[in-house]
């Protein structure tokens, strides 16, 4: 079972069709209790990062995450939902992230119009079977993770600046943009991590 972690905040719906549209066996999650015995984690999240972090913390999922990265339990971030991975943002000063990867969230840069709502490109680094080759996802966004390690980084995108797009380490790994969204490449990129799930 893939449990879809829902705090009550973001694109619960469409990530969890998509997953069963791959044959997925993913399932809504609420409580803790609920997500035992799961073989895999979906954390997504769309809005604030304030009201995000705050809604996973008062949900008790947040230690779920937290023990799926520490007992390597593959755990997928999607959009705001990887920015709740890292430390902190720019977008809610005093609002504290999971820090489950080391780095902090900043807004895009003045001169392109905010948020990003568009497809782009984003190019591996080859370091996640996520990602195996440059494709296009959709994208809605209007601050992007730095993180500290480069090492971390799984997949670059450009956008005003080169940030970005999917990050991770170990079992863990997250998405800046909208694979239930994209298309085939974010169906297969589902389906690739269902089977590591599996795995």
């Amino acid at each position: 079972m893939i449990a879809v972690l829902d705090y009550g905040i973001g694109n619960l719906a469409s990530a969890h069709k998509a997953l069963l549209a791959v044959g997925a066996p993913a399932r809504l999650v609420a409580r803790p209790e609920q997500a035992e015995g799961a073989s895999g984690y979906v954390l997504p999240g769309v809005g604030a990062f304030a009201a995000c972090a705050a809604a996973l913390e008062a949900s008790g999922l947040s230690e779920v995450c937290r023990t799926a990265v520490a007992e390597q339990r593959p755990l997928l971030g999607i959009c705001v939902g990887m920015q709740l991975l890292f430390e902190g943002s720019e977008e809610s000063p005093g609002a504290r992230g999971l820090g489950l990867l080391a780095g902090s969230v900043r807004r895009l840069p003045a001169g392109r119009r905010r948020p990003q709502m568009q497809w782009n490109l984003a190019v591996p680094t080859g370091r996640s079977a996520l990602l195996p080759s440059p494709e296009w996802f959709y994208f809605v966004h209007g601050y992007y993770a730095a993180p500290e390690r480069e090492e971390d980084v799984l997949a670059y995108s450009e956008y005003g600046v080169s940030f970005a797009s999917a990050v991770g380490r170990g079992a863990l790994s997250a998405t800046q943009f909208h694979p239930e969204k994209s298309g085939r490449a974010g169906l297969e990129l589902l389906a690739r991590f269902a089977r590591s799930c599996e795995a």
